[in-house]
């Protein structure tokens, strides 16, 4: 029933943040935002919601395993299978941003913070309202950048009229859909691991960190069949931006999170390894297939350690 319950739960959540996703696009374009910022901001914050509702839930739970594993697991996921299948399937791989020279620290910076301040063994709410001015400092320069680039001419695919009044009942609903599905996707999530034996850290980083990454996938390869890599990119990029700042920020001021660093040190040292190549791709523009495959065995070494957990 459990399992019933959790994959019931984990399609509210992904549908919640598909509504949510697809009207803040909405908005975006009608205002004419470019297409980075988009995929960087607006998207990479909607697409990271399921992450944030399901860490918030868990650390008000008192579960700061399962809320610190989501968090780690995704950022994971984001670059070893989403970015990885956007190199695969993608016919065309040319992007007009420079990731390296724009971009790069900013997918690096929260990662080497992060485990800075977990060394302590605690990410406390003074190290919450951090991670959150740092995550206010890259929207500062994204916003920074966008007025130093032009309008991309992007149209929606549908010839509706914009109308706040059909927008914001749809937020709401999204909304809604986002809080309710986080809720029970925790309880039976916490549920199965009891029942099984199985930690809520294995729990956490497989389970809900694919679950919730779900929405990444499907906006990221979306937006790469439709040859908008720059959307692709920019969403893997703002998406762990906003998981290691914004979504552990949240969760850790509604209740500090503790965790044993010696314990999950392959999984941290992944998410730096993931992190690091992602660097090394934007340094040397390494926008193909075999960098997807790369990214691939990190996933299966990922994957193997952590079902050996079981």
């Amino acid at each position: 029933m459990d399992f019933i319950i959790f994959i019931i739960a984990m399609g509210v959540l992904i549908w919640g943040a598909d509504v949510l996703i697809n009207q803040s696009e909405r908005i975006a374009l009608e205002f004419k935002i470019p297409e980075f910022i988009i995929g960087a901001t607006l998207i990479a914050l909607g697409t990271s919601l399921p992450e944030m509702a399901a860490s918030i839930a868990a650390s008000y739970d008192g579960r700061p395993e399962i809320a610190l594993a989501n968090v780690i697991g995704s950022n994971i996921l984001n670059i070893t299978l989403v970015l990885a299948t956007v190199f695969l399937i993608a016919t065309k791989i040319n992007p007009n941003r420079d990731f390296f020279a724009k971009d790069s620290t900013w997918a690096l910076m929260p990662v080497l913070i992060f485990i800075l301040m977990i060394i302590d063994g605690e990410i406390s709410r003074f190290d919450a309202m951090l991670l959150l001015l740092l995550m206010g400092a890259y929207l500062m320069f994204l916003l920074q950048d966008a007025k130093s680039m032009l309008e991309d001419e992007i149209e929606l695919e549908n010839n509706e009229p914009f109308s706040w009044s059909k927008i914001a009942p749809m937020l709401l609903l999204g909304l809604v859909l986002v809080i309710v599905g986080a809720h029970f996707t925790i309880e039976s999530a916490s549920s199965i691991a009891k029942s099984f034996g199985i930690s809520e850290w294995v729990i956490g980083i497989i389970m809900i960190s694919l679950g919730t990454s779900l929405p990444e996938l499907t906006v990221s390869v979306t937006a790469a069949l439709k040859g908008k890599v720059d959307m692709a990119i920019g969403n893997i990029i703002g998406s762990n931006m906003a998981n290691t700042t914004v979504v552990l920020g949240a969760a850790a001021l509604v209740h500090p999170l503790s965790i044993n660093p010696s314990s999950y040190i392959f999984d941290m040292a992944t998410m730096l390894v993931a992190t690091l190549i992602l660097v090394f791709i934007t340094a040397n523009k390494l926008y193909s297939k075999p960098a997807g495959i790369s990214l691939i065995i990190i996933l299966g070494l990922f994957l193997n350690n952590t079902l050996q957990q079981i």
